[in-house]
């Protein structure tokens, strides 16, 4: 075999669950569609989405001697149904993707580990790797890889994935040949769109990060608009509602590594106890988790929403004690989840 059939069997055998490749020019549509997105102020508070976007929207720009850039998927597919916590009022839904380890670090490891064979088998290579934290869109590299297709949702799906994995990219200096782009297989489903309780989607393709729960309970800071609040439910760190409704998901392949697997107190935790959580105490029960790295103060504010919305009177003992919060974001909420509990408003 040759290095790239080399490359996918050691890639899969360390872990991946599939393989492409593209050039980094492969999805010149990105700039544009990028450019709208920020021109209309979906990114909302996201304000690194603006940043850099000649990097950010052109994968070429970002390092010009790449040749080829290898894009990887890494399953994480739950064996629960993650929709049926939103049906325990009392307890906090947690997105699928952040119940376990967090996967920046997981996947970077494995990713550092192909690349240090791609380098062992030809020392000319030159290899940079990226896990969500640099200026690089992950899915229209993927899409333009094979791997999958960005759904009616935006996220990416699989035939043979599913919804529930993750992305990892290593940008290389050898000349691969790339793979076939994948083309949407969405057809006339929109169960992705129909279920968003924020009617994020403007239109099948089109994302409004501003009411996405996602963006609202992860990166917006401050206060949330009242009219979204009741809509948030009891998810307090992601949603996974148009991830867990997609029909491809019956072809999705077992998650592979049990650092993803959930911890018990993840899956369905209390929100009266989350809610009491000090500083010390968050960063103790969410060390290596990618909760840590929102803060104490917007997780809580997140829990006091999800209690508002509980319908559970007796839950607004838990708020109490907050409403004079130093984070005026957190007295906030915890004032109002006391009036929705005492005054059904």
């Amino acid at each position: 075999m040759g290095l790239r059939d080399d490359l996918v069997a050691f890639a899969t055998d360390a872990g991946f669950a599939k393989v492409g490749i593209c050039r980094p020019d492969a999805a010149p549509e990105t700039a544009d569609r990028l450019a709208a997105f920020v021109d209309a102020d979906m990114h909302g508070q996201m304000a690194w989405m603006a940043e850099r976007m000649h990097w950010r929207g052109n994968a070429a720009a970002l390092w010009p001697a790449a040749k080829s850039v290898i894009m990887l998927a890494e399953v994480y597919t739950p064996d629960h149904d993650p929709l049926v916590v939103l049906e325990q009022p009392d307890c906090a839904a947690i997105s699928v993707y952040a119940q376990g380890r967090d996967y920046h670090d997981v996947v970077k490891k494995r990713l550092k580990r192909v690349g240090r064979w791609l380098i062992e088998q030809d020392p000319s290579a030159e290899i940079k790797v990226f896990v969500d934290t640099a200026p690089v869109m992950e899915k229209p590299l993927a899409q333009a890889a094979g791997l999958g297709w960005q759904g009616k949702h935006t996220n990416l799906l699989g035939r043979d994935l599913g919804s529930w994995f993750f992305l990892g990219a290593i940008f290389t200096t050898l000349d691969f040949e790339p793979d076939a782009t994948e083309q949407s297989h969405c057809g006339n489903c929109t169960a992705c769109l129909d279920i968003c309780p924020t009617n994020a989607f403007p239109a099948p393709y089109r994302l409004d990060a501003r009411r996405c729960i996602s963006y609202l309970t992860i990166e917006h800071k401050g206060p949330v608009d009242l009219e979204l609040r009741a809509l948030m439910g009891n998810r307090i760190y992601g949603c996974d509602d148009c991830l867990a409704v997609c029909p491809w998901n019956k072809f999705a392949q077992d998650g592979r590594d049990a650092k993803y697997d959930p911890r018990a107190d993840n899956l369905a935790p209390s929100l009266a106890v989350l809610a009491a959580l000090d500083d010390a105490d968050f960063r103790a029960r969410f060390s290596g988790s990618p909760i840590k790295r929102i803060g104490r103060d917007r997780f809580v504010r997140n829990v006091l929403y999800a209690i508002g919305n509980s319908g559970n009177p007796t839950l607004a003992d838990a708020a109490k004690p907050l409403v004079n919060d130093p984070d005026p974001a957190v007295a906030d909420a915890a004032r109002w989840a006391i009036d929705c509990l005492t005054t059904g408003t």
